[in-house]
């Protein structure tokens, strides 16, 4: 079992940069993939960023490559999805999730969420 917990939203301008962080319990979690999606108001639930257990594989979407970075610290059980250039379309609630059981990008194949964290972005 694996329980996680995003902090760092929050209200920014646009050009300005956040770092969400997403603790995990669990002795496990070093050793699943992480993944990073977001959930516009209306909007269907999206693929963002992914991480692989040992960091080696990387997975963005196109819409926030070069400007998203994904990145874990399995030493203290967090992951982290630090967001630069932010852009008003980058206003949603950030949801990590781990484990999952399918492709890395699918919203659908991962087993454990976290609650979520709202981040706005103001023009």
């Amino acid at each position: 079992q694996v329980q996680l917990v995003e902090t760092g939203g929050g209200l920014v301008q646009a050009g300005d940069s956040l770092k969400l962080s997403c603790a995990a319990s669990g002795r496990t979690f070093s050793s699943r993939t992480m993944g990073w999606f977001r959930q516009a108001l209306g909007k269907e639930r999206e693929f963002v960023a992914a991480i692989t257990w040992n960091g080696g594989t990387l997975y963005y979407a196109d819409s926030v490559k070069d400007r998203f970075t994904v990145s874990r610290d399995n030493a203290k059980n967090t992951g982290y999805l630090q967001m630069d250039s932010l852009k008003p379309e980058d206003t949603a609630v950030y949801y990590c999730a781990a484990d999952p059981l399918g492709p890395r990008t699918d919203t659908g194949t991962y087993r454990y969420w976290g609650q979520g964290t709202q981040v706005t972005v103001s023009s």
